[in-house]
């Protein structure tokens, strides 16, 4: 898979889920590669660091926007999280 497809995964599953609401990256990752998908997280998380650069997502921690570059651990997907929106809701 390319990452255009991968990229269109996220976006479609966060808009799905709307504002203030995030998505684990295993989402995108199953949607794009059902029987496959935890040899791909890595894939995954490289092109959502990728689009977070690009202010198309958000990456979370614990609810908060993090630093796509500089960030550890379990993460979440939103959309583009800007200082007005209501804190984080996981689901």
């Amino acid at each position: 898979m390319n990452k255009e497809t991968i990229e269109s995964a996220i976006l479609a599953l966060v808009e799905q889920r709307g504002a203030g609401k995030s998505i684990c990256p295993s989402e995108a990752a199953r949607a794009v590669w059902p029987e496959e998908w935890q040899k791909r997280m890595r894939e995954v998380r490289g092109v959502a660091i990728g689009m977070a650069r690009k202010g198309e997502i958000s990456i979370l921690r614990k609810g908060k926007p993090v630093d796509p570059d500089d960030f550890k651990g379990v993460y979440r997907l939103s959309l583009p999280v800007t200082p007005d929106a209501p804190p984080e809701a996981d689901g």
